[in-house]
């Protein structure tokens, strides 16, 4: 096997996570993101969806030897600087992801614990909601979940008593996001595990968007692979998804799709 070329090279991003047929969520929005913010993108699948910007119909999960053997892939030939975990799919999965960040423990982890489509539907049993609190919430860097997400996951419905049991549950950093609240903005909390919150509030802008959580997370994880403190990363990425979402294209029938490719600026 040949070694890794000295040459000079885009910092690489790996995102694990579900694959949206409409290219407005998942991986795809991934790949878009870190490409936005000069970063190249492997991917692993784990779950195939059927999905519109309307409604989430199916989820169907990769083997979990399917999932180890195309991280062991990317791994063997590319020197990926940060990884991004999205929609999982199911429980069986939780081993395989957890042994490839033990491997990589040197990595930042951004977790996007995706529990519910965009429009509602929960795509989440109890097994993998367990599975997430002992196995892989202590093993990552931040995690990011909506307040509904952030209720489920913790079993406690107020945002900062969630995040508090988040923390308990091993997690090293949370962020919470106000995009599913009913405040006149959306109100984005970080809760580091050995200091205060920090709080960001953003305007409400018009519409539902498809994608935007994946967009946050992925464009966190860039900003660490590029070597940023995690505070500033995550300011940095709310930063470049609000200016995404301003500029949502209404490409399907129902949720607008953010504009992640609207300018490379973001990567300097």
């Amino acid at each position: 096997m040949k070694a890794f070329s000295s040459a000079p090279r885009d910092p690489i991003l790996l995102a694990i996570g579900g694959h949206d047929p409409g290219g407005g969520a998942g991986l795809q929005a991934d790949i878009e993101t870190a490409a936005a913010l000069g970063l190249h993108c492997c991917t692993a699948i784990t779950c195939i969806t059927v999905q519109t910007s309307c409604r989430l119909t199916q989820v169907i999960p990769q083997p979990p030897e399917q999932l180890r053997d195309q991280c062991q892939a990317v791994f063997s030939d590319y020197k990926v600087a940060a990884i991004k975990i999205g929609l999982i799919g199911h429980s069986n999965l939780i081993q395989t992801i957890g042994a490839l960040l033990d491997a990589h423990s040197s990595l930042p982890v951004v977790f996007d614990p995706v529990l519910a489509a965009g429009s509602g539907e929960h795509i989440v049993d109890a097994a993998l909601l367990n599975q997430l609190r002992l196995h892989l919430l202590r093993r990552c860097t931040l995690i990011t979940p909506n307040l509904p997400e952030a209720g489920l996951l913790a079993d406690v419905a107020e945002r900062d008593q969630a995040a508090r049991q988040l923390l308990r549950l091993g997690a090293k950093a949370v962020l919470i996001t106000g995009t599913h609240d009913a405040s006149a903005q959306v109100i984005n909390t970080f809760y580091p595990a050995n200091a205060p919150p920090s709080q960001w509030e953003w305007p409400r802008l018009p519409g539902s968007f498809h994608g935007s959580g994946c967009t946050l997370a992925s464009a966190v994880a860039a900003r660490l692979a590029l070597g940023m403190p995690l505070e500033t990363a995550i300011i940095e990425a709310q930063q470049y998804v609000i200016d995404s979402l301003r500029q949502a294209r209404a490409l399907a029938r129902c949720q607008l799709i953010p504009q992640r490719l609207f300018a490379t600026r973001h990567a300097d």
